[in-house]
């Protein structure tokens, strides 16, 4: 991953490179997922428009989105089936998946899970102090000691706190892992306010090389955006009353 040569902090903080051929949206829900209502055919229809043209589905805990959404997707438009998965210490994200991962799992089991289906492992917002859902900072530790984290989200567009990206950044850098920039999209006007671009890649393996060949660009999203999600719970509840 390329940074901005005055590279302090995170966003507009880093200049596009547009030879690069691919915008990846790499962090974003459907309705699948408990604080989100969006469709898929709306999601790709809406991602297109804004030059993104590679996108991972990364639902809470579900993984038919991630599948409904690579149906629906036309041809020249690449899905990445994921997940974000709650595990007993934070959330992890698998991309490349084949199938369903549990939640509440060790981290460590969630992170070999993951690698089992041949897939990647990234931490999402490792570093959002108002985030509950956040992987704990030794968790995040123990994981990379053991080799078992491909890559770490330098930037969230829906932290409130930028410092908190910033921190991102820098465990990566300290660490030598690539960063991705993602928008973690819960309603479309959110789709691709960040996102990373990227070279071409042909596989698990190859994704992780291009990333961290990639470049971040985008911004943060105001934070009412978080509205959405509360939004989306609300009326998810009243309908299972």
């Amino acid at each position: 991953m390329r940074f901005d040569a005055e590279a302090g902090r995170s966003l507009p903080w880093v200049r596009m490179n547009t030879d690069l051929p691919l915008r990846a949206e790499l962090h974003c829900h459907t309705y699948h997922s408990h604080d989100c209502r969006m469709r898929p055919e709306r999601m790709i229809r809406n991602c297109q428009q804004r030059g993104i043209n590679v996108l991972a589905v990364t639902d809470h805990n579900e993984f038919n989105g991630a599948l409904e959404v690579a149906a629906a997707a036309p041809e020249g438009f690449t899905v990445i089936p994921a997940e974000e998965i709650m595990t007993s210490q934070g959330e992890i994200i698998g991309y490349f998946l084949s199938h369903h991962i549990p939640r509440g799992l060790s981290p460590e089991e969630t992170a070999q899970r993951i690698r089992a289906q041949g897939g990647v492992v990234n931490v999402p917002h490792p570093f959002d102090t108002l985030r509950n859902g956040r992987l704990t900072t030794p968790a995040l530790d123990r994981l990379v000691s053991l080799g078992l984290i491909d890559m770490i989200e330098g930037f969230n567009a829906r932290m409130t706190r930028p410092e908190d990206n910033d921190h991102a950044l820098a465990y990566a850098r300290e660490h030598d892992l690539p960063v991705t920039g993602g928008s973690d999209a819960h309603s479309y006007g959110e789709l691709a306010t960040a996102y990373t671009a990227l070279p071409r890649f042909d596989g698990p393996r190859d994704f992780v090389h291009a990333v961290r060949e990639g470049l971040i660009g985008g911004g943060l999203s105001p934070w009412p955006v978080h509205l959405v999600s509360t939004w989306a719970k609300v009326a998810r509840n009243v309908r299972l009353t």
